[in-house]
């Protein structure tokens, strides 16, 4: 598994009446790039609030350090 950070974009009506795109980001362990797309495509927040998706970055290594993704059974 892999990480990437997922670059959402979104309208919110109830914020200055929608007029302006708002943005997040979501953190996906996923197979590939391909595999994270279909993961935040659904996800609730992702359905709910009609996002889309301005860019996606596949994440190896943070300061020097080599992200290593082990499942957590707990």
């Amino acid at each position: 598994m892999k990480l990437y950070l997922i670059h959402i974009g979104f309208y919110e009506p109830k914020l200055l009446e929608g007029i302006y795109e708002q943005h997040g980001n979501i953190l996906i362990a996923a197979k590939n790039t391909k595999d994270a797309k279909n993961k935040i495509k659904k996800k609730k927040i992702y359905i709910d609030k009609k996002m889309h998706i301005d860019g996606i970055l596949e994440i190896n290594t943070v300061d020097g350090y080599k992200i290593n993704l082990e499942k957590n059974n707990k």
